[in-house]
């Protein structure tokens, strides 16, 4: 693992975040590579907005906007929240990018040439009321399979069934309501994923146990239900355009037609995975503009993606349920078609010696909901990121929702549990070690390191713990155990605590100040200790309490196996100042505020 490459789903344009969407990827993402840079490893944490589709093109037009200037502030807020959240994205991106454009619109010629797309005439669904095309999404109606009322024409979000706005009962438009449409013919690309099954059977079969169950389940279900060719082109305006380029002759020798396709966009679902390879090759323009260069060269971007260079990079990608059949099968298609051949005699061979990577590890969520009902951006339901931040900092929100990661099954957020789990948690084990710590060393040892004294039994038990426990937490960080991870740091914590109860310095010093000079160092040791190993979770907090006894953020994580060696981090005669509180309690008053502000299981329901 020279090399780790981090990509986490691309948040939509179409309004600010809720804490799902924070607890489906990008913080546990953030965690991850905050963790990984601390061990020294070249890191690369990619994200960017996902800008194009329907819901952009409406979301515009009731602002008042066109699409571009719409998902220009758009972009802008959902930057500022994420930085204001400690979301460490070496690049945060745009789908709309010149970059990912050029990008899409190359796979697509290259697609084309190898013959895995191919044009056809669909019966689409056309809405008299809206005078206008209706993307799958934007059809409504009750899904076949499980009979939920508020399926999409594209994917019913309930039983995640793949569909098409024909098989919906009783459809309707979700732009107006009106059950006024009708299916006319229109001309669109469709890629043949029903060549690539086997390929993809074998490769997800081969991640069994290295992808979480939940990730490889879906994917294989999407396998085993037969794999469907699916249309790449929306009749949109905002989007990458089908025909902005010359289109080279398929293996048949055909042309598409240029002029049935005009007007025509890329599906959303199409260029937004592509994104994660634009959004680098625009982090590496930044990166060369910085530079006093005009632009990035091929190089330095492919490095990450393709070819030789990028044989010593670890891809990692986070994301939610939903959208883990469009990762484990769509964009490995995309990218399969471009790095292999199919032969007349089915037989596939390397298309060229620099291959894209394909994910290596793949982390899948499962959702958190508000009280037991799905938060919901466009219902406004749950608590979002902006006004997460008007209520409390953002290592509060960080440490429950990684605390509550919905790993292995959906979580729920409530009020009451979230002020338990923080003010347990932080204020009392956390918060109270590192203040009470400090605050003696600067009444009884004028604020500095002691010197003196040498460790003895409960020194050895201690380093024995804290070694056993800062691996634990290790290895549950590095198999991106989230949950685990904050449940062996919370641990950590409480040893600190429990050390200092036993050793109790503020008695020893009474009748042995060399032995209270080893509680108060050791105890101090912890509190660096604490800064390092905490920073991927509440990097806020972290760097106060690291500026607190004078050591340098973000920190370099423990590599070593012995305790003492864990803990010999603060020379003797630093001088230590003590931060101010660094939670302050959740009150019940504020809790009552709260669902008075946002409801309770009322809302949900």
């Amino acid at each position: 693992m020279t090399r780790i490459l981090i990509t986490s789903a691309l948040p939509y344009i179409n309004g600010i975040k809720h804490l799902g969407t924070l607890a489906g990827s990008m913080l546990p993402a953030d965690v991850y590579a905050r963790f990984q840079r601390s061990r020294g490893r070249e890191t690369l944490y990619i994200c960017a907005t996902d800008e194009h589709g329907t819901p952009t093109e409406l979301a515009a037009a009731e602002a008042g906007q066109d699409p571009a200037t719409f998902c220009a502030a758009q972009h802008e807020i959902q930057h500022d929240l994420g930085r204001k959240f400690g979301l460490s994205w070496d690049h945060f991106g745009r789908s709309s990018s010149p970059q990912n454009h050029k990008l899409t619109q190359r796979f697509a010629q290259q697609l084309w040439e190898a013959g895995f797309i191919e044009e056809r005439v669909t019966q689409q669904v056309y809405s008299n009321a809206d005078k206008r095309f209706l993307p799958d999404r934007y059809v409504i109606g009750t899904c076949p399979h499980c009979g939920y009322t508020a399926a999409r024409g594209d994917q019913c979000e309930n039983c995640t069934r793949v569909l098409d706005p024909a098989d919906l009962i009783n459809p309707r438009s979700a732009v107006s309501g009106s059950d006024d449409i009708e299916i006319r013919d229109s001309k669109h690309l469709f890629l043949r994923q029903s060549l690539f099954a086997d390929r993809l059977r074998t490769w997800i079969d081969g991640k069994k146990g290295q992808w979480p169950l939940l990730v490889t389940s879906i994917a294989l279900k999407w396998l085993d239900e037969g794999l469907q060719d699916r249309g790449i082109t929306r009749d949109l305006e905002w989007g990458v355009p089908v025909n902005a380029f010359e289109w080279g002759p398929n293996p048949e020798g055909k042309l598409p037609d240029i002029e049935g396709l005009a007007g025509k966009v890329f599906y959303v679902w199409f260029d937004a995975p592509i994104e994660y390879i634009g959004a680098t090759w625009e982090w590496a323009d930044a990166r060369a503009i910085e530079a006093g260069r005009a632009g990035a060269t091929d190089s330095e971007w492919e490095r990450w993606w393709r070819g030789p260079e990028a044989a010593d990079v670890t891809y990692v990608e986070f994301m939610g349920k939903d959208n883990v059949p469009f990762h484990t099968v769509g964009f490995p298609c995309t990218l399969i078609g471009l790095n292999e051949r199919l032969g007349a005699d089915g037989t596939w061979t390397p298309a060229s010696n620099a291959p894209w990577k394909l994910v290596d590890q793949l982390k899948g969520f499962n959702w958190l909901d508000y009280y037991g009902g799905k938060f919901s951006t466009s219902q406004k339901r749950g608590v979002f990121m902006d006004h997460a931040l008007e209520l409390l900092p953002a290592d509060y929100w960080r440490w429950w929702v990684t605390a509550n990661t919905p790993e292995t099954s959906d979580a729920t957020f409530t009020w009451e549990q979230f002020q338990a789990q923080v003010n347990a948690d932080l204020a009392d084990v956390l918060g109270n070690f590192v203040n009470r710590i400090i605050k003696f060393t600067e009444s009884r040892f004028e604020g500095v390191v002691p010197g003196g004294g040498e460790p003895g039994e409960l020194e050895a038990r201690l380093y024995a713990d804290v070694a056993g426990k800062v691996a634990e937490l290790t290895d549950h960080l590095e198999n991106r155990e989230f949950r685990k991870a904050t449940t062996a740091l919370r641990q950590l914590w409480v040893l600190g605590n429990q050390y200092l109860t036993e050793a109790a310095p503020w008695t020893a010093i009474k009748t042995d100040a060399a032995r209270a000079a080893v509680a108060v160092r050791t105890g101090l040791n912890l509190v660096a200790l604490f800064a390092k190993v905490s920073e991927p979770f509440i990097p806020f907090t972290s760097e106060k309490i690291a500026l607190a006894v004078g050591e340098a953020f973000p920190g370099k994580w423990p590599e070593a196996a012995d305790g003492a060696q864990i803990l010999d981090i603060l020379p003797a005669g630093r001088t230590v100042a003590a931060p101010e509180v660094l939670f302050k309690k959740i009150e019940n008053d504020q809790v009552a505020e709260w669902l008075e502000r946002f409801g309770g299981p009322e809302a949900a329901a």
